[in-house]
């Protein structure tokens, strides 16, 4: 992310307790009238406290949570008897994990489709010098991964320490991996253009251990496979990927990638591939470093963007998030994002198309440095400063 994991803790209570005095109401910010009739994020439930910053959350495929803390631990967080806990730590790599800047760290999780029959996950970080690493381990037992079973799948060298991604998912066989532009500002290597780096990008691997030296396979579809650039790369354009996911129903990627100075910008991708999301050419639909309209060769513009300047300036890195499938829920077809500083929550319906109204975000108070699914499809924040919500409605 571009703004420092370290930034002081604002918590939820405090923002209300404020709210109160000035009578503003907290629990939904009212929407316009063109969007009154648009469900949106207006209450969340806190389930668990006491984590050490976490960045994510995710499921195995079971009723638990597996919350990733960016010093280098996986915790189980499960309802028992109705009411959450953590119930122990599922894989401890802090001797692995370099968290030494505020953007590294263990930052993402996936579990294979077939991880109730074959016991592989997935993991990335930053290792102690400072490049990503894309790990498989193989579980022990059922709460208990087995530490030994290490096997590094992917690294990637990175020059700087900021903006290092860190996104994980299957679609598929496939592992996506967001990978962030290598970091300082404005990516003054040019690596979110050069299709022969994978900084910048989006990558699609077969990450099961093939026969002989390689240590991942690429599939036969990708773009670039038989052209110029690196034929892992799936997509590319892009600074640094915050949360990205698929939606259930239709299998689009939406995209959360952050943002310079000026602009933070969601990508509704459709399938993404080969697509140049154009950094650093663009920094949501403006020209870098200008800050001009885009008017002409925009590569693939978002369907969303909103400035940093806005109620007091607060907003300043955009934590992307999931669409809501689960049957029945309130929330049911809308994509729901953040902002990590203003703690903002943002609804839009799936087929949202920029210059359509937005409503009015609800404000949290948190640290919003992921958003994560149950099995069942019920979406959940994460809060760095420590806590796991659940998004009442989803």
């Amino acid at each position: 992310m571009r703004t420092s994991f370290a930034a002081p803790y604002r918590s939820r209570r405090f923002l209300l307790a404020v709210a109160s005095a000035i009578g503003l109401t907290v629990a939904m910010v009212a929407p316009t009238a063109a969007t009154a009739s648009q469900s949106v994020v207006s209450n969340l439930t806190e389930i668990v406290s006491g984590l050490n910053q976490p960045v994510f959350v995710t499921n195995a495929g079971d009723d638990r949570l597996f919350v990733v803390e960016r010093p280098g631990k996986i915790v189980i967080v499960k309802d028992v008897s109705g009411t959450w806990q953590v119930t122990g730590t599922f894989l401890n790599m802090t001797s692995r994990v370099n968290d030494g800047d505020t953007e590294q760290g263990l930052l993402g999780l996936a579990f294979h489709p077939d991880y109730a029959t074959n016991g592989l996950f997935y993991v990335y970080y930053t290792n102690s010098a400072g490049n990503e690493v894309l790990a498989e381990y193989h579980r022990a037992s059922l709460d208990k991964a087995d530490p030994n079973s290490y096997r590094e799948v992917l690294h990637i060298q990175d020059p700087f320490t900021n903006h290092n991604g860190g996104w994980l998912a299957f679609k598929g066989p496939y592992l996506y991996i967001a990978e962030g532009d290598g970091g300082s500002g404005g990516d003054p290597y040019g690596n979110g253009q050069n299709k022969d780096t994978r900084l910048g990008k989006i990558l699609r691997i077969d990450p099961l251990d093939p026969p002989g030296p390689r240590s991942f396979s690429i599939p036969a579809s990708n773009p670039f496979v038989g052209k110029p650039g690196r034929d892992a790369i799936w997509a590319y354009g892009l600074r640094n990927a915050w949360r990205d996911s698929f939606d259930p129903l239709t299998g689009d990627l939406w995209i959360g990638d952050v943002g310079q100075d000026r602009y933070e910008e969601i990508d509704h991708a459709g399938t993404a591939r080969g697509k140049n999301f154009g950094w650093n050419l663009v920094e949501g639909r403006h020209l870098y470093p200008s800050g001009a309209l885009c008017q002409t060769d925009c590569k693939t513009l978002p369907i969303i963007e909103y400035p940093h300047a806005v109620s007091g300036g607060d907003n300043c890195a955009v934590t992307g998030g999931y669409v809501s499938r689960r049957t029945g829920a309130d929330l049911y077809g809308n994509y729901i994002f953040g902002d990590f500083c203003s703690g903002r929550i943002w609804t839009v319906p799936a087929d949202y198309q920029y210059g359509d109204p937005m409503a009015a975000p609800y404000l949290s108070g948190l640290e919003i440095s992921s958003f994560g699914e149950d099995s069942a499809g019920h979406i959940f924040v994460v809060d760095l400063g420590g806590s796991l919500w659940q998004v009442d409605g989803t």
